[in-house]
Parts: structure tokens; C-alpha cells; sequence
């Protein structure tokens, strides 16, 4: 954690103040003392400063002045307690020597947990009437943070860490932990020898196993790399590299691709994203179109502000800060962005917490603006620094690091289950392999989802060469799923996530591509009409778009649009309905430019099909539309 900034810029003037006055002592051994104790400031040697300082104090107890410069010291050191003891031996020899003395030491008493006995001395501290409006605002700010405290401490939320084991976790430092939507990698920074890079462990049979050096690619033996995110599948690492040759500014923001068992050479995003100035703690949202990043670029609200960046036909966009419920002009830090694209979590030091740095969550609202944070309670947070947690897809269990919790040395990983109130909205994912249906060779191919009700893709992307994809849902929306490749029918399904009160099983399919050929079939598992009508629904129209797209790629191909119903019901009532959405289906092509030469349709009621129609799910099937290859 850096110094705090008020300390910096009120260690001097106590120092000078002093040394031009007439001391609180006549103990001339104490005096030279001090003022070797000065000397060390000045170059920086704060640790010989104290040990100056306390012998000046075993020569006289009293002497205020050396009280004052070793309190500072001390909480330049993040030594609360021995800061406080200090500086109350100040306000006890003199209440008035220093009005910052009582501002200081009421931050001390926060860094220290010392809640409802900062609140006087801070108080006091305001009663002082030449105190700048800044340092004011800085001692409100401090109050609020002791109300809420003590707030927090009496109404604690559940917290039982879980430490990731030797598998993860080694004598050295290890944290920034993100794993991939099925939570089969975990990747996190490990830092030996001053010298941070990423690990990688994969979960198998329901267990991780011992981390591995990432790649060459990324790591190097000269600079660090580390505040990481990765794409839900995996695919894509985007993190802070800083100092090397081919970066804007002092730490730039990188991405590399998984390319089999390895991984691509990194590259810098270059602007409007990078700049000369510091980028760094990437989160990307789970369809890989927007980036948050922390920068104290120009433009912000103070210290190190949120921003994010869209990705455009162009490149990213010109990144747009959080804005004021997200922002302070304090320091916001380590943002992660959900997978529901609605829950957001960083570190703040400027909203009230508990201390230093607390942990928040924001909330999307209906106007599409994000909410006021809350902070995520005692004792996830405490007057310690929280930050780097990421949550898994589902929304039950975060991942952080710590070094107080009697790990294996230093920082180790572990994960909590999330308190109920600080989830995010529930999530699943679909995971798939796709193959030539006759080789069985794995295929690249176009993946896109979308929300149906919509109609806008939440998730466009190629499958690996190794034919898999992975993309993540979020609960009480309607999907579509469609797989494309020249040369090949295109693929459809539906995948429905209704409940927004928990996250379906996850989607695990495997996708056969067809050849284009005669008598080649192709179920349209997103052409939706309501019960006993052919009037299409309007989260119909982006299979249609396939359709009509399909059409204009393969301009030679001709095919014929069947309709299917179950077995409930009139027989000549099915054959009549089946036949009228075949007909809907057709007769929006031809409104959308497919000359009709290409396109038949047919009814075909319940005489085909796919199963027996023995259960609502089974005759839920048999109620389709289709197309099938009648020329090509």
C-alpha cells in the first residue's frame, strides 16, 4: 500500500516548524539526536531516522517534537499502533502543538481499526478554523468511514476462506487468480525473486493440479508481468505488462491468444487504450467487447480512476471513464466484470470502508447506468488493503489472495462462498466441439448467440482449431446458437435460460457439420410461432437472417421449407397448420430478396417425426421447421 498522500505533504512542515523554533527540550544529546534524525530523512533512511529518534526520546520523554517526527515515521511505515501512541504523547504534553497532529492521528486510528477513537480526534481536527477545505474534506471523508466501520463490525456477513493448496499456493508470493467460465484453468500471478509471472493450473476429475509456468511467450526473465484477465473461454489473456521496449508508457496493457498448448506473442493494445501515461488491471466482459482498465490518465475524478473502451469495426474506442458511482477522487482499483455483464467489483479507497482499500460491487441499473456501490462487509473487508477478487461464472465462490490468513509464505490463493447479497445475476455456459460429420476432423467455424428477444449478439467468435468454443449465459433470457462454415449447412439450436433465480446446467453439446448436399436437412430450432398460429414470432427474425444469409453465400442452392407439428390434436387441423408456417417461413424469403425459383414449402402435419411423441419434451421436438437441400 503507498504512503498516504496527506502524510507526504504534512511530514515536512512539522520537520521545518521544528527545527526553526525553540525546542520543547534542553536535553542537548536529544536535540542532536533529532536533528541527525532529520539529516536521514532527508536522504530517504527512515529506519536510521527512528532509531535517532527513539534515543532522543529515552533522553527526554518529553520532547514533543521528536514525539511528532517518529508518529510520522511510523505511520509512513504502516506501524498504526506505535504512530498512535506517538501521537497521542503529542496531544497530551500539547494539545495545540499541531492541528494535524489530531487529523493524522485519527487516520492512523483507522488504519488501525481503532474506529470510535479516530472520531473525536477528527472531530477535533475540524474544529480547527484555518484547516484547508481539502484536508476538511479528507477528515469528513475519514468520520464516515469510522460510522460505517463500526456499522460493519456489528453485523457481519459470512467469510470462511478456503485456502487452494500446494498445488496452487507456494512459499512464495502468489495472487490476481481468474479462471475460465467452466473453471477448468485457473491462471494467476506468482511472483520469486522480485520478478512477477503468470502459472497456469488445470482442474481435472474435480481438482487442480500443480501449476505450471505459463508460457515464453508472455512471461520474460527481465520484466513483470501480472493484473490479468481472461476470456471466458480461455482463448484470450489480456494483462499489465510494464517497462518493456514496446510499450507506450510506464505499464501498458497487452493481449496474446491461446494457440494450442501455447500461446501467441503479446502486443501492446497501442491508443486509444494505452498511452504514455499508466494503464494497467485489464477485466474484459464476457463477449470480449468491452474493456475495463484502471489509468491515471487526464480526464478523471482524481488518483487512479476506472475507465472502459468498446470494441468497434475500428478498434477499441476511445475509452470513457466510470463516472462519479464508480469513481472518487480517491483511488479505485482491480475491476472485474462479471459474466453477467451486470455486476461489477473493484477496490476503492474513497467510498466508505472499513480502511485502506475495500472491496465494491455496482450494480447495473434499468437505466442502464451503473448504482452507487456497496461494500461487501467485515470481514471480507477489514483495515487491511482488499483487492484482485474475481468471482466465478456461476456467482457462488470468489477468488482472492492474502498473506494473514497462515498460508504456505507470503500471499497465498484461496476462494469464499459469496454472501447471497453480494452475487451476481446466475450464469451457465455452453461448451462445445464441432466436427466434419463424415471425417470426424475437428472443424473452424463461426459461432454466434443471441438474445432472442433482442435480437442482438451477445457472442460472436470462431471455434479453436481443435473445433471448441465456450461462451457464457446469463439467466432469464432466451438464446439462439448457430455455427457456420462455408461449404457446410449452417447449425442451430435453442438454448433457453429462464430462471433468474439460479443458473441452468451448463450446455455441452457436440455439433456434426453437414456437407452442403442434395437431401442435405437442417432443423430451424429458432423459428417460433405461438400455439395454434403461423404468424411468426418476432424472436424468429435473426434465424431467418441466417437463412437468407445462407442463401446469398450458396447462390445455386435450392431447397424446400417443411413444417412439422405433434400428434395432439385434429389431424387435417396439423397438416393445414403445418403447411401455413412452411408457408410464413417462405414467403418472408421472398420478401427478403430469395427469388422464389430457389424455394418450395411443404406441410407435413404429424406424419414425420423425429421422436415418438410420448412426453411434452418429446412433442416439443416434433413441432419444428426444417429445410432441406432439394438442388444445388
Amino acid at each position: 500500500m503507498k504512503a498516504p498522500l496527506l502524510l507526504l505533504l504534512l511530514l515536512v512542515p512539522v520537520i521545518v516548524f521544528a527545527q526553526s523554533r525553540q525546542y520543547s527540550t534542553t536535553d542537548k544529546e536529544a536535540i542532536k539526536l533529532y536533528a541527525e534524525a532529520n539529516q536521514d530523512i532527508d536522504s530517504h533512511l527512515y529506519d536510521d531516522a527512528i532509531v535517532k529518534l527513539t534515543k532522543a526520546l529515552d533522553n527526554d520523554g518529553k520532547f514533543i517534537e521528536a514525539h511528532a517526527q517518529i508518529a510520522d515515521l511510523y505511520s509512513l511505515k504502516h506501524f498504526w499502533g506505535e504512530a498512535i501512541k506517538h501521537y497521542k504523547k503529542v496531544a497530551l504534553l500539547n494539545a495545540d502543538f499541531n492541528r494535524g497532529i489530531y487529523l493524522k492521528m485519527g487516520e492512523a486510528e483507522v488504519n488501525d481499526a481503532q474506529y470510535a477513537a479516530a472520531i473525536p480526534d477528527l472531530e477535533k481536527y475540524l474544529t480547527y478554523p484555518n484547516a484547508t477545505e481539502q484536508n476538511r474534506f479528507f477528515a469528513r471523508k475519514l468520520i464516515a468511514d469510522c460510522e460505517f466501520s463500526i456499522k460493519a463490525i456489528q453485523n457481519p456477513v459470512p467469510f470462511k476462506p478456503v485456502n487452494m493448496g500446494p498445488e496452487i499456493n507456494t512459499a512464495n508470493d502468489e495472487y490476481l487468480p481468474v479462471a475460465t467460465a467452466d473453471e477448468s484453468m485457473l491462471i494467476f500471478t506468482r511472483k520469486i525473486n522480485n520478478n512477477e509471472d503468470f502459472y497456469r493450473s488445470l482442474k481435472k476429475d474435480g481438482k487442480w493440479q500443480t501449476a505450471v509456468y505459463l508460457s515464453n511467450q508472455i512471461n520474460t526473465p527481465n520484466y513483470n508481468e501480472g493484473a490479468q484477465s481472461i476470456s471466458q473461454d480461455g482463448k484470450y489473456l489480456f494483462f499489465t505488462g510494464c517497462n518493456r521496449p514496446d510499450g507506450l508508457g510506464r505499464c501498458d496493457i497487452y493481449i496474446s491468444q491461446k494457440r494450442g498448448d501455447d500461446w501467441s506473442k503479446p502486443f501492446d493494445l497501442s491508443p486509444p487504450i494505452n498511452t504514455p501515461g499508466w494503464e494497467s488491471q485489464p477485466s474484459i466482459s464476457a463477449d470480449g467487447r468491452t474493456l475495463y482498465f484502471v489509468s491515471n490518465r487526464k480526464g478523471g475524478y482524481g488518483g487512479y480512476d476506472i475507465w472502459k473502451s468498446r470494441l468497434t469495426e475500428k478498434g477499441w474506442g476511445e475509452p470513457e471513464n466510470m463516472g462519479p458511482n464508480i469513481n472518487t477522487s480517491f483511488d479505485e482499483q482491480s475491476p472485474f466484470i462479471h459474466a453477467d455483464d451486470s455486476t461489477f467489483y473493484f477496490c476503492s479507497n474513497g467510498w466508505p470502508g472499513l480502511g485502506s482499500k475495500d472491496l465494491f460491487v455496482s450494480r447495473l441499473g434499468k437505466d442502464g447506468k451503473w448504482q452507487k456501490p456497496q461494500n461487501l462487509g467485515y470481514p471480507i473487508n477489514s483495515n487491511g488493503d482488499e483487492n484482485g477478487l474475481t468471482i466465478n461464472a456461476n456467482g457462488t465462490y470468489a477468488f482472492f489472495a492474502s498473506n494473514n490468513l497462515n498460508g504456505y509464505g507470503g500471499y497465498d490463493i484461496y476462494t469464499f462462498e459469496l454472501p447471497a447479497s453480494d452475487r451476481p445475476r446466475a450464469v451457465t455456459y455452453v461448451k462445445g466441439t464441432i466436427t466434419d460429420s463424415r471425417t470426424k476432423e475437428p472443424l473452424e467455424a463461426q459461432v454466434e448467440i443471441v438474445d432472442l428477444q433482442k435480437n442482438v449478439p451477445v457472442y460472436q467468435d470462431y471455434s479453436s482449431a481443435s473445433g471448441d468454443f465456450l461462451a457464457t449465459l446469463t439467466s432469464g433470457k432466451n438464446y439462439g446458437l448457430t455455427i457456420s462454415k462455408n461449404g457446410y449447412l449452417f447449425y442451430s439450436a435453442n438454448l433457453p435460460v429462464l430462471d433468474k433465480s439460479s443458473a441452468s446446467k451448463p450446455y455441452v453439446i457436440e455439433v456434426s457439420m453437414h456437407p452442403i448436399e442434395v437431401g442435405g436437412r437442417m432443423i430451424l430450432a429458432n423459428i417460433f410461432f405461438d400455439t395454434n398460429r403461423y404468424d411468426l414470432k418476432p424472436e424468429s427474425m435473426s434465424e431467418l437472417q441466417k437463412l437468407i444469409d445462407f442463401m446469398a453465400l450458396n447462390p445455386t442452392v435450392k431447397i424446400q421449407i417443411s413444417g412439422h407439428t405433434d400428434d395432439i390434436g385434429n389431424d387435417q387441423m396439423n397438416q393445414v397448420l403445418s403447411e401455413n408456417r412452411a408457408k410464413s417461413v417462405y414467403q418472408y424469403l421472398i420478401n427478403h430478396q430469395v427469388p422464389p425459383a430457389r424455394l418450395a414449402f411443404k406441410g407435413y402435419g404429424k406424419t414425420m417425426p423425429i421422436v415418438q411423441n410420448t412426453s411434452d419434451e418429446n412433442r416439443a421436438q416434433n413441432r419444428r421447421t426444417e429445410f432441406v437441400i432439394v438442388g444445388k
